[in-house]
């Protein structure tokens, strides 16, 4: 890592390469520090360093950095970007499909301090981030992809949104700010099988660190998070300007089995029993409300109040089973609540937080 440049006297040269050979410089071609020509010009009063090449990013008159920046934070609330080639402003990119609202984003951020909270503040406000995802199909042919944004997008949330939405409804998440990255659960052996001496072991956190939001988690490239994989979480070996979007049986089986998912769900039930009123309606209610911002509909409602009757009735005749789906993960389970009833509201729990518009940016 460079800490410091180097005085201006004792700068490396750099030269055109022969065939872009790194040990082949062509010493009559200098090539002095500098920006490209089509791009403004770096100040003459600007030193020609990193410092330099900050400061003419972020320079008034530079067509680029804005417009880059609010882009991204556009495709990461909207799913795509008004240009749909994040690493790519140039020629060979993508035109924006709405080019005077990326410059008034990009001039309206640049214009209050380069304010990121303000910007998302206002896309999230926006009439356009607060449409319905409905299907139209007066717009299936005028536009099928949704690209003049006449309806919300509709897309899975990120990887560590997924994760990060489970403990908040289940009242887990810590939401502190800083320190040092967590180990959260993972199946045992994974780091051993990649250590060369077979040495280095996985050792979870406790306490806290079990439950704090995903960008602490701790990654190891040569062994990624694996819940956080199954979502197309990148591996950190490379930058990643877009993240993939799939849906596979491996998602479903970690929202479904993984540790922490399993006592997530655990603790939603909880709070379903203890802040959700006395009867099963009120319940579901305030369970949706958590979840997807909605009371449940008349079909959930039935679902979901056969399978209660049904996993009580299979609880009380097993209580063991219930015991044991109880005593998952690290926290204590509360002893006041009835085990047969917590643990099929954890089964109805996990369900909701599996729920296609649970999982999904509606």
């Amino acid at each position: 890592m460079i800490m410091a440049d180097n005085p201006a006297n004792k700068m490396r040269k750099t030269y055109v390469l022969m065939r872009g050979q790194y040990n082949s410089p062509i010493k009559e071609k200098e090539i002095p520090a500098g920006t490209p020509a089509f791009l403004p010009p770096m100040g003459e009063e600007e030193p020609r360093s990193r410092l330099g090449m900050a400061r003419w990013l972020m320079g008034g008159d530079h067509p680029l950095t804005a417009r880059v920046t609010v882009n991204r934070y556009w495709q990461n609330l909207f799913g795509r970007g008004i240009v749909t080639t994040p690493s790519d402003f140039g020629s060979q990119g993508a035109w924006p499909s709405h080019p005077a609202l990326l410059d008034w984003l990009a001039s309206d951020f640049r214009d209050n301090g380069w304010d990121i909270k303000r910007t998302l503040k206002q896309m999230v406000m926006s009439a356009t981030y607060r449409q319905n995802s409905h299907f139209r199909s007066d717009l299936a042919e005028q536009d099928p992809e949704n690209i003049l944004m006449a309806r919300a997008p509709r897309f899975r949330i990120m990887g560590e949104f997924v994760r990060d939405n489970a403990l908040a409804a289940a009242g887990l998440l810590v939401r502190n700010f800083g320190g040092p990255s967590v180990k959260p659960y993972q199946p045992p052996g994974l780091w051993v099988e990649v250590s060369l001496s077979g040495g280095r072991r996985f050792a979870a956190d406790k306490g806290d660190g079990l439950y704090r939001r995903s960008l602490y988690t701790y990654w190891r490239r040569s062994s990624p998070q694996p819940a956080l994989m199954a979502f197309d979480t990148p591996t950190r070996e490379k930058c990643v300007l877009e993240r993939q979007r799939t849906n596979t049986p491996m998602q479903a089986l970690v929202t479904l089995n993984d540790e922490q998912f399993v006592e997530a769900a655990r603790h939603f039930a909880k709070r379903i029993l203890k802040e959700g009123g006395e009867n099963f309606n009120a319940r579901l209610d305030h369970a949706f409300l958590l979840t997807t911002a909605r009371p449940a509909d008349d079909l959930r409602r039935k679902v979901l109040r056969d399978t209660l009757a049904e996993q009580i009735a299979i609880f009380e005749e097993h209580p063991d089973r219930a015991k044991a789906l109880l005593e998952v993960g690290a926290s204590p389970r509360d002893t006041t609540l009835n085990a047969s009833r917590h643990a099929a509201w954890t089964v109805i729990a996990s369900m909701i937080l599996n729920l296609d518009e649970t999982m999904n940016r509606e």
